[in-house]
């Protein structure tokens, strides 16, 4: 689903967020991607997005090559990713039912489709009596849910979170957790962006190791966790 193969990436001549980069995640994994704050995990999740390219190597995801991927072509591959950030990104002049649906109604998908798609996805996070509030009426957790909803409105292969749980206390970080194994457990391959170890250990992923741009160490998750 993801390979990166000797994967850079350089910011003018003098700052290399990532180098020599090499891993493959499976499709259906969850994968937590940590490191200290500057290690490159932002950097890393920006290439996967095709926010920016790479310096060198090659990124394949879902089929896609994406150094190569011409412009028009980016907007098929975001169709088949879902992103939550960790400030939400939220639209505070729209409703939770308008967050929600926005990329579906940039598609051109039909109200009654886009009112069923955004319900089911909002169910799923258990938001579904919040479709007309906005989200300034939410809790800090109840948004993060609705932007885990948009991230999933579209049915994505992949679903990437940059540091979802940073604003959360540790009750709701657990939360969020739990809902992206619910995710995963239907079949999306999940990867986790987060500084949080003891998160990390509790969770008993895969986890991809960053340190001062390489890839310090990749440890498999424990195998009573691994599916039969």
């Amino acid at each position: 689903m993801i390979v990166l193969n000797h994967v850079g990436k350089q910011y003018g001549r003098m700052h290399t967020a990532l180098a020599d980069v090499n891993f493959h995640i499976q499709a259906g994994e969850f994968v937590f991607l940590t490191g200290p704050s500057g290690a490159g995990k932002s950097s890393l999740l920006k290439l996967l997005f095709r926010q920016q390219v790479p310096t060198s190597g090659e990124i394949r995801l879902a089929g896609h090559r994406l150094g190569e991927m011409p412009e028009k072509e980016i907007p098929v591959l975001r169709r088949k990713m879902g992103v939550v950030f960790q400030d939400f990104k939220l639209i505070h002049s729209m409703t939770v039912f308008e967050n929600v649906a926005f990329v579906l109604r940039i598609m051109g998908v039909s109200f009654p489709e886009q009112k069923n798609r955004a319900f089911r996805a909002l169910k799923m996070v258990g938001l579904q009596h919040k479709l007309s509030n906005f989200p300034l009426q939410l809790s800090g957790g109840e948004q993060q849910r609705v932007a885990i909803a948009r991230a999933l409105v579209n049915d994505p292969l992949v679903l990437l979170a940059d540091e979802p749980t940073g604003n959360l206390d540790p009750d709701l970080a657990q939360e969020i957790m739990s809902l992206f194994e619910r995710i995963n457990g239907q079949g999306t391959t999940v990867l986790v962006a987060t500084h949080d170890r003891s998160l990390i250990q509790r969770m008993k992923k895969r986890v991809l190791g960053l340190e001062h741009g390489h890839l310090a160490f990749d440890t498999p998750a424990p195998s009573s966790t691994l599916a039969v």
